[in-house]
């Protein structure tokens, strides 16, 4: 049977050829636009111009690896990620998304992936190269990678000869996050892929006129698998920008979305929650919402309050409450499990909240006291099939029990990358009385009433004190809302066993206006929430500086490592408090100085802005005052427009206190080149009468990987390097 040009039919086998059809179908089709600067200026692809740039990469890669060897990409979001992603396709590489080093970070994950996977190969861009010296000397065992600069390919580079691939062939290793533990490879074939992108098409009712817009990490599964692949598969465009862009001004995502009219967008909780907050009514004036017609939410437990919040904040613009999608999933079935009913309002019931302690699901009437909301995440879609199981019998459980979630179906992967007993462990349960199997084990607890899946919590996280279940959500809840000093979504609630019996600790970071609120106060309100909310004694509180908790790459709070940096003392203490021993308020930091010039004056008074603070002394940290990417990345952004100079975000990091950021300004300053030199020191002042975005374009061969990652995305050029009258003609 022929395939349609819009949708691909049973006859495509994998990823490859699902490229090369829109590639022969639908060759000038736009199938990527990149947002270089979050908002307007960008550049795209079309369907023929990515086959043309992956066939080439997967060239290079022929040269230098055998099929089924792997290959880590080193990518800040963008367009040059795309390529390298599918070049590997190409080749037969087994391809290894990774988040990018950056200067002063910790490489441990990393380099636990590289020697994980046993990758050989390292794809990244000329810029990347240029400054490896910098980063690789914090890792020196990444030097065994061979390394490869995909974005310095000639234009007529040759293509390679892709191998033969069915279904079953390995098209990439998916990390997890390692929340609980160290990162594990999950193995994803081409017909897992294809599987799960089925599901999402159906479900979200994809077709070749929808539209998306997509902020998410392409490292991670909901981006890359939801976003990229997803758009590719259906047939319609995806318009991509930074996750940093969306984290600097969360206006971005909905602007987009009005801009480009998007059908189909989404993302964790705390994204829409941080639109409901941050986004004023005077910003929300141009905002159209009409088309949004699939607001997916996922990843973390979606929030009754959260969903209510941002309907409410952006009704009067467009949004329908119907537009939201709660759906469950995870990176061992390579994504989407679960799914609400497109036009209809998302389910959420109200259970008992002293039942759910007990594994059991009563539903109740609302008194929040003694209530929990819970939103469902739809139903198992297509030809998936999930069981609520007792984890400890590896029975059914009963319709209103609670119990382990387990997964069967075509999306379930193969398992972990050298990690037979985990894989064993994980991916091959079977229930102990009929032998059904086998089921992925998800680690996930929840119920499922009327065929809505309700996720309850986790089951590694589950704490028991004192012979009851308690649910660490549930604790974290009504401790980040006891009092307003406190963080949302920004603590957590663990068990420490103390001469023989299991006590609660709480790690709680505190808004950054509040850190000169009496915090002993704060550690008495989040008390007496918890014992009259949950019967239960908080024998230690920790409150620790904002954006300091442990979380893994794709912002999930570690309870874990909480614990650990807990018993070794290794949290940025502001205030603790542990019965039966003294609290302690911490205030670390030099002595004050006022600012003593013109420069450093100004750079205070956006530091105290930025991190909510009434004042800023020339010695003090930037990070150690509660600092953090987003932070830094908003504070370069808040200089450049009130001070009118460009300084990298490196600028930050290698000079984090006051007066060694105002000695940063005056050098830019004194120069008569305003824009910031490369790392040969070479100037572009002929640049001038472009604009700022159009500047950082023409420098994005020589800017630093760092710079490039946040004060603009970096999408490299896919047809060569422009020259300067090319430039300046592609913005008359």
């Amino acid at each position: 049977m022929p395939m349609s040009h819009s949708t691909p039919t049973s006859d495509v086998e994998n990823l490859v050829d699902l490229l090369r059809f829109r590639a022969q179908f639908q060759p000038d089709h736009e199938a990527y636009t990149f947002l270089l600067d979050g908002e307007t200026n960008s550049l795209s692809l079309t369907y023929a111009e990515l086959d043309t740039r992956a066939r080439a990469i997967g060239g290079l890669l022929r040269e230098h690896a055998v099929p089924g060897a792997r290959a880590v990409l080193l990518y800040t979001p963008g367009l040059e990620y795309i390529a390298a992603f599918f070049g590997c396709l190409y080749a037969g590489i087994v391809a290894v998304p990774a988040y990018p080093p950056q200067l002063n970070w910790r490489t441990s994950r990393l380099t636990t992936i590289v020697a994980d996977a046993q990758a050989t190969l390292a794809l990244t861009t000329r810029q990347m190269l240029a400054g490896m010296d910098r980063w690789l000397a914090q890792a020196p065992e990444l030097r065994q990678l061979h390394w490869l600069a995909t974005d310095d390919l000639p234009t007529a580079a040759p293509e390679c000869d892709t191998p033969q691939l069915n279904g079953a062939a390995l098209a990439f290793l998916q990390y997890t996050s390692g929340s609980t533990s160290a990162p594990k490879g999950v193995m994803l074939t081409h017909t897992n892929l294809l599987h799960n992108q089925q599901l999402i098409r159906d479900a979200f009712g994809h077709t070749p006129a929808s539209r998306g817009v997509i902020w998410l990490p392409p490292y991670h599964d909901m981006g890359l698998i939801g976003g990229i692949l997803q758009g590719l598969y259906a047939g319609f465009p995806i318009t991509l920008m930074s996750p940093v862009a969306f984290l600097q001004r969360p206006l971005r995502w909905l602007e987009a979305i009005t801009r480009y009219g998007a059908t189909s967008s989404g993302g964790p909780n705390f994204a829409y929650d941080l639109c409901a907050r941050k986004i004023t009514p005077d910003q929300c004036a141009a905002l159209d919402l009409s088309t949004w017609e699939v607001a997916f939410s996922g990843a973390e437990p979606v929030r009754a309050e959260t969903l209510d919040r941002f309907a409410a904040t952006f009704a009067p613009h467009g949004f329908r409450r119907e537009a939201f999608y709660p759906c469950y999933g995870l990176a061992e079935a390579t994504l989407i499990v679960s799914g609400g009913t497109r036009t209809a309002p998302p389910i959420i019931r109200t259970f008992d909240a002293e039942a759910l302690t007990q594994h059991r699901a009563v539903e109740a009437a609302e008194t929040p006291a003694q209530t929990r909301a819970l939103v469902g995440c739809g139903q198992v879609l297509g030809d998936q099939r999930i069981v609520i199981v007792d984890p400890q019998r590896r029975t059914r459980c009963q319709p209103d029990e609670i119990g382990e979630i387990w997964v069967a179906g075509p999306s379930v992967a193969q398992g972990y990358w050298r990690r037979d007993e985990a894989t064993l462990q994980t991916f091959k349960a079977r229930l102990a009385d009929t032998d059904d199997g086998p089921y992925l084990r998800t680690g996930d607890l929840g119920i499922v009433q009327n065929g809505e899946l309700f996720i309850t919590g986790r089951l590694k996280d589950m704490l028991i004190i004192r012979g009851r279940n308690h649910y660490p959500q549930d604790i974290e809840l009504t401790v980040e809302q006891s009092h307003p000093a406190l963080r949302p979504s920004a603590g957590a609630a663990f068990a420490v066993e103390i001469d023989g019996e299991e006590h609660l600790f709480v790690v709680q970071e505190v808004e950054r206006q509040h850190r000169k609120t009496d915090l002993s106060l704060v550690i008495a309100a989040i008390r007496r929430a918890v014992a009259e909310q949950h019967d239960v004694q908080v024998y230690g509180v920790v409150l620790i500086k904002p954006g300091s908790i442990p979380k893994t790459s794709s912002g999930k709070i570690q309870r874990h490592a909480c614990r650990s940096s807990v018993l070794d003392d290794t949290l940025a203490i502001l205030a603790r408090s542990v019965l039966d021993e003294r609290s302690a308020e911490q205030t670390p930091g030099a002595s004050f100085v006022a600012p003593r010039t013109p420069a450093e004056e100004r750079v205070a008074e956006v530091w105290a802005e930025v991190l909510g603070l009434e004042r800023v002394g020339v010695d003090d940290h930037f990070f150690e005052l509660g600092g953090d990417s987003l932070l830094a990345a908003q504070l370069i952004a808040r200089l450049h427009e009130r001070v009118g100079v460009d300084l990298p975000l490196r600028a930050l990091f290698e000079h984090p206190t006051v007066a060694g950021l105002a000695a940063q300004i005056d050098e830019a300053e004194r120069s008569d080149d305003p824009i910031v030199p490369d790392a040969a020191g070479a100037a572009h002042s002929d640049l001038v009468p472009l604009s700022y975005a159009q500047q950082q374009m023409w420098l994005l061969d020589q800017l630093e990987p760092d710079t490039a990652a946040y004060t603009i995305p970096l999408a490299v050029r896919l047809r060569g390097p422009l020259d300067e009258a090319a430039l300046r003609a592609a913005f008359q």
